[in-house]
């Protein structure tokens, strides 16, 4: 961070003033953008996909529960791994407690894992967590929807984030699906890499100081993270 800039009281105001119209721009901006992603197409799911839940085998459709809208976040935690993406744990923890106000918007909210349901309920316990998790058992689904790649390989046609490429075998993104009236689910949209910052309160606070994520200068942007019972250990 360089040096700040120190004005009066009234050259700061006509500062913020000037930044709060753009803001505001930014504001209708987003507004349209997210009207658009609501008219995208959708597509009709035609695979059984079975998952691994608390409560036995469960379908896509009846991880909706009562409600008409699904978001599924694709959370990185391989097969064979022993604990959850670091990463992903933070995003993750920005998720507890969402499910009551989202189930007043006809919306389910659950996590998605390859792991085995053992170790997802393991991990989840260890770090305090309550939202619904769910293990893909082994199906299609994480492949399907682009966040797991076994051998850095492509199979499903549009690689990472619809680059046509994969830097890795697990990844992370969020993908939402509506319930029609006739049952079948539709898959509406989904998002990966940046176009997940927008729900990470912790990164957005930050956004809001001089500082900001000051990321600068590490080996890479979140070199600096742990999960959060690790920073006096890892300190």
């Amino acid at each position: 961070m360089s040096a700040p800039q120190i004005v009066s009281r009234a050259e700061w105001l006509e500062a913020r003033r000037k930044l709060l119209s753009r803001e505001k721009e930014f504001t209708k901006e987003r507004d349209a953008l997210s009207a658009a992603r609501r008219d995208l197409p959708m597509v009709i799911i035609d695979k059984n996909y079975v998952f691994e839940t608390p409560e036995g085998k469960k379908t896509l459709s009846d991880l909706f529960g009562p409600s008409r809208q699904l978001i599924v976040y694709h959370f990185m935690f391989g097969e064979d791994w022993e604990e959850g993406c670091p990463s992903c744990s933070f995003w993750a923890d920005n998720y507890d407690t969402l499910d009551i106000h989202l189930a007043a918007r006809d919306t389910a909210l659950v996590a998605t894992s390859n792991a085995p349901l053992s170790k997802l309920d393991a991990y989840k316990k260890r770090m305090g967590w309550s939202f619904d998790w769910v293990s893909t058992a082994g199906n299609d689904f994480s492949t399907d929807f682009g966040v797991t790649f076994p051998g850095k390989e492509v199979r499903n046609g549009q690689g990472y984030n619809y680059t046509g490429a994969a830097f890795s075998e697990e990844l992370p993104g969020v993908s939402t699906f509506l319930k029609l009236e006739d049952g079948r689910i539709a898959h509406s949209y989904s998002t990966y890499g940046r176009g997940l910052d927008i729900l990470n309160m912790a990164y957005n606070l930050l956004d809001l100081t001089p500082m900001g994520r000051h990321e600068d200068g590490l080996p890479w942007p979140m070199a600096w993270l742990r999960r959060r019972d690790r920073y006096d250990a890892e300190a």
